[in-house]
């Protein structure tokens, strides 16, 4: 693991993009990755109506010619609204069915840029850092023990810190690290509230239009391994972009959930045994 994350270094530490006295652009091709968010900002001014959807596991127990590879099940969806009140800060909320022990998600996060690179001749990188706010509004249970016995009204909130770093290495290559905090005011005994998680990420253009990303997530918790059914959360996707404002993503993840105070805790779906899923995202840019 040490090695794998000395390799990232070394790639964010390298590349053919010469220093600037202008910021550099399209380090990435929209605000989210596939699982994780970018250092990209939405301009002043726009807003983004986002749709998401994760299908069904295509292969597997759950999987195959039954359920249609996935696409007869959702496991998660989500539709919500991204605003930039200023270029290098914005918000956003949007409402996911979950795919966790709590269901019925609203989201809401504030992402600030800190950093862009080459904005000032000799900036290396780009930072960025998003909060965000998760409420369960799903009904009460009234089996005690479970999660969503919801004894307190604060044990339907979770939250989620994560600070992005990321450079253009070169015309075609982007890359990403991530380190994330997602801290739950409910969870099971054996289980942690806070819980750190490391993340890479990378985008390859490969026409003007299309490019190909990739990102990982690797939630640090010694409760969190293959021998009690929890697995690194990994992503690959291709994703188009046309000159009107559209954004739409084909991806394939390991994960069911979409936001990230869903998805990190509950990563519980194993590629080998075929629990990995189809899943798409549809963005559209308006002026106000």
């Amino acid at each position: 693991m040490r090695s794998y994350y000395i390799l990232c270094l070394v790639l964010l530490s390298l590349g053919e993009i010469k220093a600037q006295e202008g910021p550099v652009y399209g380090t990435f091709g929209d605000r989210k990755i596939i699982n994780t968010h970018s250092v990209e900002m939405l301009p002043e001014r726009k807003l983004d109506f986002r749709i998401g959807h994760r299908f069904g596991d295509l292969a597997g127990a759950a999987g195959g010619w039954s359920t249609f590879y996935g696409l007869e099940n959702a496991s998660d969806v989500m539709i919500g609204f991204e605003y930039g009140i200023r270029d290098n800060l914005m918000v956003g909320i949007n409402r996911t069915k979950g795919s966790g022990p709590l269901k019925q998600l609203v989201n809401v996060f504030l992402k600030t840029r800190l950093m862009t690179q080459g904005s000032k001749g000799n900036q290396p990188l780009s930072l960025a850092v998003v909060g965000m706010t998760t409420i369960s509004t799903m009904p009460r249970s009234e089996t005690e023990g479970v999660l969503h016995f919801f004894e307190s009204a604060a044990h339907r909130w979770s939250y989620h810190l994560g600070v992005h770093a990321a450079r253009k290495i070169n015309e075609r290559f982007s890359a990403q690290l991530s380190g994330s905090v997602t801290y739950r005011n409910i969870v099971s005994a054996d289980d942690q509230n806070a819980l750190p998680s490391l993340g890479f990420a990378g985008r390859g253009q490969v026409t003007k239009s299309m490019a190909v990303i990739v990102d990982t997530v690797f939630p640090l918790s010694s409760f969190r391994t293959p021998d009690t059914d929890y697995y690194p959360i990994l992503g690959l996707g291709i994703e188009f972009s046309t000159s009107g404002g559209h954004v739409f993503q084909m991806n394939f993840t390991n994960v069911r959930g979409m936001s990230e105070t869903d998805f990190i805790p509950y990563s519980q779906s194993n590629i080998s045994d075929g629990e990995f899923r189809l899943g798409f995202t549809i963005s559209r840019l308006f002026s106000l």
